[in-house]
């Protein structure tokens, strides 16, 4: 019956080709707009996801790494004095002002690390030396930013909170959520530019000693610092994101268009699925009138449908991946992890089987005397 069922698909090129374009439709929609939220959602995160800290310690209400508060910064040799931490160092956040050499201005995000360590400080240069950043008056932009600070070149100057700043180096990709621009530095000098004084920092970034335990560790941060709050870099990541989603409305609107294109994409794939099976009455009649019982019809109904889902589904990852490659950019990123393709490829399967029973209880009517009319 498997061959039969093949036979009859390809009887009728025109029709597998309908079917087959309303599949990969579905395919295409729900990963392309999926990738398109979560790649959207996780600039929420940047900062933390290219920091490389395994532990972020900050004011006991931090919910957002781009709005921190700050703590004192002697705090940190309690923290460092914890067995099981490697390093810690203090971390600046905050928004500024960088003004244009055409009058105008712009509002920045300065990020400021320690220059020692130059830990959470930038991880994707597109231009410049990483240690560049410890020269006098350095900052790094980011290639993506820089039309919004009127294309800077290497070299030249711009005023930050009334400060100088020289642009040392491009990072590339390093795009947040907010349209606001990164600007990344050493600590003291984001202080400058922030009129924060020298003794308070927005966080202290922890690196762990090989084997230490995670949990044992923040809660003797919590013990030792307890109006402190203490997350790991995925916490703090999920934390950050859960901000936007649930403060903005973003979650609701993002999610409901991504539902809805999911729900366009199966009633597609189901409608194609039930008319090219009762397009197909005259065929499954005269394969009832040779004698094919009931079992045989619901095989070859079943062994169409799952064709026409693996086949549809692959085509539409396929495409899928060169929209990915042709469209993926750093302020529109599209993010698809394995899952949301695994997931849409099921559900696509599991529609058109449940497409094509639908008419095949109608099959079950038919009588093989239409073939003799």
């Amino acid at each position: 019956m498997d061959e039969v069922a093949v036979k009859m698909l390809f009887a009728d090129r025109g029709k597998l080709f309908t079917a087959l374009v309303g599949v990969v439709f579905a395919v295409v929609l729900v990963n392309v707009q999926g990738g398109l939220f979560i790649g959207l959602i996780r600039k929420a995160s940047l900062l933390v996801d290219q920091g490389s800290a395994d532990i972020w310690v900050g004011h006991r209400r931090m919910n957002n790494v781009d709005f921190p508060h700050d703590i004192p910064r002697q705090w940190i040799h309690r923290v460092r004095s914890i067995e099981g931490v490697e390093r810690a160092e203090p971390y600046v956040v905050g928004h500024s002002v960088m003004t244009l050499p055409s009058g105008g201005f712009e509002q920045v995000l300065v990020v400021g690390s320690d220059s020692a360590s130059l830990l959470g400080g930038v991880s994707q240069l597109a231009v410049g030396d990483p240690q560049s950043i410890r020269e006098p008056d350095a900052i790094f932009l980011d290639t993506g930013d820089l039309d919004k600070v009127e294309n800077p070149q290497i070299g030249e100057v711009r005023e930050i909170g009334r400060r100088r700043a020289r642009i040392a180096g491009y990072t590339e990709g390093i795009l947040g959520f907010l349209v606001t621009p990164y600007v990344f530095t050493t600590l003291d000098r984001a202080s400058d530019y922030l009129r924060k004084p020298t003794d308070r920092v927005s966080y202290f970034l922890v690196e762990l000693s090989p084997g230490a335990d995670t949990d044992q560790v923040q809660g003797l941060i919590r013990q030792r610092l307890p109006d402190a709050e203490t997350m790991t870099c995925n916490e703090y990541a999920w934390v950050s994101i859960d901000y936007w989603l649930r403060r903005t409305g973003i979650g609701l609107s993002f999610g409901a268009a991504t539902g809805l294109g999911l729900i366009v994409g199966l009633i597609v794939v189901g409608q194609t699925l039930y008319a090219s099976v009762l397009d197909r009455m005259n065929e499954f009649a005269t394969l009832k009138a040779i004698g094919a019982n009931e079992s045989q019809i619901r095989a070859v109904v079943l062994c169409q449908a799952l064709l026409l889902a693996l086949v549809g589904s692959a085509i539409g990852l396929v495409v899928t991946g060169v929209l990915q490659t042709l469209l993926d950019n750093p302020r529109a990123p599209i993010s698809i992890p394995w899952l949301v393709s695994v997931g849409s490829c099921v559900m696509v399967t599991a529609i058109c089987l449940v497409a094509s029973l639908a008419p095949y209880l109608r099959l079950r009517r038919i009588d093989p005397a239409l073939v003799l009319h």
